[in-house]
């Protein structure tokens, strides 16, 4: 019965859905931690706002 019913289905649609949505995902988490890890650095020395 199980059989039947999934050969009935077609999943073609969902399964590209779900690869966007998994794409996007890691784009956008690749984009947060480049903007983590080129922040600038802030150290006392390399401060030129200071007279």
């Amino acid at each position: 019965m199980i059989n039947q019913f999934l050969t009935m289905s077609n999943w073609n649609n969902g399964v590209i859905m779900i690869a966007i949505f998994a794409l996007v995902c890691i784009v956008l988490i690749g984009v947060l931690v480049n903007f983590m890890m080129g922040g600038k650095k802030n150290s006392s020395g390399d401060d030129s706002d200071t007279d």
